[in-house]
């Protein structure tokens, strides 16, 4: 009897631990709430519908205009070269795009892939007003499963996108899949401060400053706080590192700027 008991509450332990292990999986975060994996993707979609119009302001305004030095440092580590085909993944309203656009001349490609309508439709009128036409399509494609061909593309580029995608891994993988052999993967994306003391003032102005300029610029407080707290909940340099190799991506390196704040990942596929 008594050694039924135990068993019977065993069985019972393992069954909760299960049912943990099985409600973990189904779950993530968006910012510092706990989420239904299928609900993340719509709520990250009415973020970034809400910010849109106003997406390269606020940039400007948020990071002082220093975005602009952190994507040239990505565009230099391209390597980029007249004829190569570019996927510019989440890149938004397409700053990226118009400086590759140029660098691979009118026998390249680039794609300008995102997942967000509204971001998609931002980028693509931008781009037309300044005269960049004839080598740029426009994709509505998510990370985690994109919609090209394998070994298509040599170089792709993610810069402050991956932290809003719900499945890394997954998407890493998909990049992985539609790189050539000898392409490269750049990851630009905010991380973790390399000093206390830089770490706080990045906390306070994130968490007290950035959603004030969200509500007084575009009325909208909520959108901002939600992107300083996936900053928070993106993996850290030498965390994202490994998550590239276990993709596949080989010599994975990364470069530090503003102190930590951002970093640029870089990888390739052999």
């Amino acid at each position: 009897m008594y050694e039924r008991l135990i068993h019977f509450y065993n069985s019972l332990s393992k069954k909760r631990a299960n049912n943990m292990v099985d409600q973990a999986k189904q779950t993530t975060h968006f910012g510092f709430r706990t989420v239904a994996k299928d609900e993340k993707e719509g709520m990250v979609a009415e973020v970034f519908h809400s910010v849109a119009a106003k997406y390269d302001l606020m940039n400007d305004l948020m990071s002082f205009g220093i975005h602009r030095i952190w994507k040239r440092v990505a565009i230099n580590a391209s390597g980029i070269r007249r004829g190569q085909r570019v996927l510019d993944l989440a890149g938004g309203t397409g700053d990226l795009t118009a400086k590759f656009s140029r660098l691979v001349g009118e026998k390249g490609e680039v794609v300008l892939a995102d997942i967000n309508e509204s971001m998609l439709k931002v980028g693509r009128e931008k781009l037309r007003d300044t005269g960049i036409v004839g080598n740029v399509s426009y994709v509505q494609a998510n990370a985690e499963a994109l919609p090209f061909p394998d070994n298509y593309f040599d170089c792709i580029t993610i810069s402050f996108g991956l932290r809003n995608v719900t499945e890394k891994e997954k998407a890493l993988r998909s990049m992985f899949r539609v790189l050539k052999p000898g392409g490269r993967l750049l990851v630009l994306e905010f991380s973790k401060p390399l000093l206390a003391p830089l770490s706080k003032a990045y906390d306070a102005y994130s968490f007290h400053v950035l959603p004030k300029i969200g509500q007084v610029f575009v009325q909208d407080a909520d959108s901002y706080r939600y992107l300083a707290e996936s900053i928070r909940m993106h993996p850290d340099q030498e965390t994202l590192k490994t998550m590239m190799e276990d993709a596949g991506f080989e010599q994975v390196t990364y470069t530090n700027m503003t102190g930590g704040i951002v970093a640029l990942h870089r990888g390739f596929k052999f």
